[in-house]
């Protein structure tokens, strides 16, 4: 036995990982995407060389994997399970005595292994790949675009300088009509540049655009000469031939990684501890400065300190000297000339403004360190989150898959899909509002796991019970129920049939179900009054057992070979004890809505129609029991 479920482990691992690697590539290449359409306004136009951008397109892969490990988990645990659930594998395999969750151990197993290594991941490598990334990134946008000057329109790409050219030859590489506004030393100082033709290239070290002018002018703005005179003179100069070197740096400077580094992208859990540590120790500090200056510092802007100077030579003093009568400051002030007090007024109010303002800044910039405090607890948390939503995701994927038992990719990936935006939408809902301060950062972070983990417990536990999650019949009999809609029986026709009908025992079902139903007739068969239904309604219990009845007699019936006996079948009603024929269990709810006639009358009336429907299908089944009954008799007398 363990040689067989050794063979099977085998099995399903050689299941799971080639549908894993494909998936998880499939979804890395998506995600790749979006990141290059999010991007590409950066990087159109910059003449980056293949090497560097393939680079890029490196570490923004290895930095996408915390976002396409659990889609890719998902996805191909479905696809796992629901091609075994298909090709009825799984049926086998369970039939053979062995249980839903000892197939998933080796993926379990494999699951916890990629869970851990993700944990590596994203404490050892992801933080550097980030910092190349960013730092790449950044680099790029501050690289100055290709000089690339179209026909007809001026082109002002080039700081400090704006070209224009009528027309140009592709093949020579030569500019004809050009005109060249030189405004680097500001408007005032500008230089125009006419040529008939030129020809552009760059230097070697690519910092300079190279121009060479053929047969032109160029004009001078000279105010920098006479500076105070309104009338500027300018000069023109007449030129066949002239060179001149636009700054204009083309290559790619890359950026240092240590200010990335800092940042908390690029830190691993230990510098994250460390930094969340020394930032909240001067968190404190400063607060408690500025606790400390509130409580010594008066209103006035006078520290108490310089007259608090020691609680003990204080209260020594305070028991020696005499009590001091507070100082009538309303007299003093009205002793004062209008203009001291006016001067007076003007000066508390620049103290109190200053005060205001530094109390202002003082708080801006306790806010700015608390959020970066909340950026750096948030990264942390990052850490765990990637491990745990894998490990939530299998226990997903998986037991959906043996539920739905759909293989392939089409199913699969549309669950997939749903799920994980779900996922995404939670999650990114949970960062924003914890890196806006206005949950915890622990309960942001955890809130998609807090969402999905009873989602897991709840597929795992109905897939090891084979429990009907996606049976729509189920789902439509419940509602049906709810809003008390009529059921329509479906019995299909079987052509394998083991169990044979005795005719007897059918005789016997069917002349009890037609008595029950007759007997239920003569005594509910009439329009309910309105005291009678609050008081007695109709019976749930009977209701239940003469559909219980039904249902056995129809069940039983189904496995007869005669044609007739089936056809009739399906006329059988859905008999179902719905509120409706019965709102109300308790005495005391049933007098109250019984005398509060607004209510009462109201859901009177509305079950007056489901009455009705009631009378008829028991009606029914007294007809259809004594038509099966007499087809039965006669086809047994002609036997």
């Amino acid at each position: 036995m363990s040689r067989i479920v050794k063979r099977l482990y085998l099995f399903i691992l050689k299941s799971f990982l080639p549908l894993f690697a494909m998936t998880f590539f499939i979804v890395l290449f998506i995600v790749l995407m979006q990141f290059l359409w999010k991007y590409i306004d950066d990087l159109v136009g910059k003449g980056l060389s293949f090497s560097v951008l393939g680079e890029l397109f490196f570490y923004a892969a290895v930095t996408l994997v915390p976002m396409a490990l659990p889609l890719a988990i998902l996805l191909a645990s479905l696809m796992t399970f629901g091609n075994l659930g298909e090709r009825s594998e799984l049926t086998a395999i369970k039939a053979s005595g062995i249980s839903l969750l000892k197939v998933m151990k080796p993926l379990i197993i494999l699951v916890m292994t990629i869970a851990v290594g993700a944990f590596f991941f994203q404490n050892d490598i992801l933080p550097k790949a980030q910092v190349k990334m960013w730092t790449l990134l950044f680099s790029m946008k501050q690289k100055s675009p290709e000089v690339e000057i179209p026909e007809g329109v001026f082109y002002d790409q080039i700081p400090g300088y704006s070209l224009y050219v009528k027309s140009k030859n592709r093949d020579t590489g030569i500019l004809y009509d050009v005109m060249i506004y030189d405004i680097s030393r500001g408007g005032d100082n500008s230089t125009i540049l006419l040529a008939d033709s030129a020809r552009m290239a760059f230097t070697k070290d690519s910092r300079y655009l190279y121009l060479h002018l053929f047969t032109g002018e160029q004009f001078e703005n000279l105010r920098e000469q006479r500076a105070l005179d309104r009338n500027v003179p300018f000069r023109r100069e007449s030129f066949a031939d002239k060179e001149i070197l636009i700054p204009f740096d083309a290559n790619f400077n890359r950026l240092d990684e240590g200010g990335m580094r800092k940042q908390y992208v690029g830190k691993n859990m230990e510098e994250l501890r460390n930094t969340i540590d020394s930032i909240s120790q001067r968190v404190d500090s400063i607060g408690n400065g500025y606790a400390r200056d509130l409580k010594l510092t008066a209103f006035s802007g006078v520290m108490r300190s310089t007259y608090l100077s020691d609680k003990k030579e204080n209260k020594e003093e305070n028991k020696t000297a005499s009590p001091v009568k507070p100082m009538p400051l309303d007299s003093l002030l009205s002793a004062l000339t209008p203009v001291e007090q006016n001067d007076i007024y003007n000066s508390a109010r620049t103290l109190t403004n200053n005060r205001v303002s530094e109390l202002e800044f003082r708080a801006l910039t306790m806010a700015d360190e608390k959020r970066s405090i909340r950026r750096h607890e948030i990264e942390l948390i990052k850490k765990f989150t990637l491990s745990v939503a894998c490990i939530i995701f299998f226990f997903i994927g998986a037991p959906l898959g043996a539920i739905i038992r759909k293989g392939g990719l089409g199913t699969p990936l549309v669950i997939s899909v749903l799920l994980f935006l779900f996922y995404y939408i939670i999650d990114n809902t949970g960062y924003k509002m914890a890196r806006d301060g206005r949950i915890a950062v622990w309960a942001g972070m955890w809130l998609s796991t807090s969402v999905l983990l009873p989602l897991g417990i709840f597929v795992t536990y109905k897939a090891m019970n084979d429990s009907a999650v996606f049976n729509k019949d189920l789902y439509v009999s419940l509602i049906n129920r709810l809003l008390g809609l009529s059921e329509k029986r479906h019995v299909p026709m079987k052509e394998v049939i083991i169990n044979e009908v005795s005719p007897l025992r059918a005789e016997s079902m069917l002349a009890r179900l037609y008595g029950e139903s007759r007997m239920w007739l003569r005594r509910h068969g009439h329009v309910l009054s309105y005291k009678e239904y609050w008081r007695t309604g109709y019976p749930k219990d009977e209701l239940a057992r003469i559909g219980a009845l039904v249902d056995s007699t129809v069940n039983y019936l189904s496995d007869s070979r005669s044609l007739k006996v089936n056809s009739k079948l399906e006329k059988f009603p859905v008999i179902r004890p719905l509120w409706i024929y019965h709102p109300v269990s308790r005495r005391w709810l049933r007098l109250t809505l019984e005398i509060f006639v607004p209510a009462g009358g109201l859901i009177y009336l509305l079950s007056l129609p489901y009455c009705k429907r009631l009378r008829s299908e028991f009606a029914a089944v007294e007809k259809n029991s004594l038509e099966e009954l007499r087809i039965i008799k006669e086809e047994n007398k002609n036997d």
